[in-house]
């Protein structure tokens, strides 16, 4: 089902990006953008991960390099039943995660020094298992995919005016047409982007919590990175972004993106809901005797 959903999601954005094409240069254009498309969901298919990644600075750590953050990913990935991902940190002051690939054999989880640094070791497990919740979810094709091509969608209509878009005789709707596209077609992906995160994140912190062991730990981690990420600047996503959505919790400034187009669902609703479900667990666990026990999931 997952892979059907990116299928419809690429002919949704294949059409999007024919509809801009032939608004900037008419028939010749949206025929060029249809070849362009295509040749792009193919290229993004097998390379969005990568691409994401090198957008975000971030660079591949081991065990030998980071052991502990890697310790962290490989119990937190057995405890869940995936394959181990590969682990990337990015040197950014703004804590924040997200995890990419086109399936759980080739995942691959990114993490700021800045979440290192600030969240404790409970927190981080939180938010990794957030990410891995994602993974075995098979979310990552889908959101990693559309930031790639939101992205370009984004960047050619804002680069219209440069490819004839101000001309009526190309057979396009001239300099108004492209005009419109370059604020409706951002927009649209946006939406796009939108939809896929709030529909999403409510279950990647369900799946992070069952496979942490620890919702409070991760309503506590979403309530500090969402402090944070007001304060603190997050240089290579305000320059890309379409990768807004993978982040755990939004990394743009109100500069570029105000509450009505939040890729994400309030933290607080989150947080809300990660203590009903905490809870519950709690119940759970008592009637169980595993937390008279004194017994988590790190031993």
């Amino acid at each position: 089902m997952g892979y059907l959903r990116t299928a419809i999601l690429l002919a949704g954005l294949t059409a999007l990006f024919m509809a801009v094409g032939y608004l900037i240069a008419g028939p010749g254009g949206a025929a060029t953008a249809f070849v362009i498309a295509a040749l792009m969901n193919l290229f993004t298919y097998w390379n969005a991960d990568r691409m994401v990644l090198s957008m975000q600075d971030a660079q591949e750590v081991d065990a030998r390099t980071a052991p502990e953050f890697v310790g962290i990913v490989a119990e937190l990935a057995r405890r869940a039943g995936l394959p181990m991902p590969r682990v990337y940190i990015m040197d950014n002051p703004q804590p924040n995660a997200f995890a990419t690939g086109r399936n759980p054999s080739h995942a691959a989880v990114a993490a700021t020094t800045g979440l290192l640094n600030m969240l404790t070791r409970d927190e981080v497990a939180a938010v990794i298992s957030h990410e891995l919740g994602h993974v075995r979810n098979h979310d990552t094709l889908l959101m990693t995919v559309t930031a790639t091509l939101a992205g370009a969608i984004s960047m050619l209509a804002q680069y219209g005016m440069f490819f004839g878009g101000g001309r009526r005789d190309n057979g396009g709707m001239g300099v108004i047409g492209t005009l419109v596209m370059i604020f409706l077609a951002p927009l649209a992906a946006m939406l796009v982007q939108m939809a896929i995160s709030r529909t999403r994140e409510y279950a990647a912190d369900a799946a992070g919590a069952e496979i942490s062991g620890k919702p409070e730990a991760l309503a506590s981690a979403l309530a500090k990175i969402d402090a944070a990420a007001r304060q603190i600047e997050n240089i290579p996503a305000e320059e890309n972004p379409a990768t807004a959505h993978l982040f755990i919790i939004n990394p743009l400034s109100g500069a570029r993106m105000d509450n009505l187009f939040s890729t994400h669902p309030a933290t607080e609703n989150r947080i809300a809901a990660l203590r009903e479900l905490a809870a519950r667990m709690g119940a759970a666990w008592g009637r169980t005797g595993v937390a008279q026990a004194g017994r988590g999931p790190w031993g």
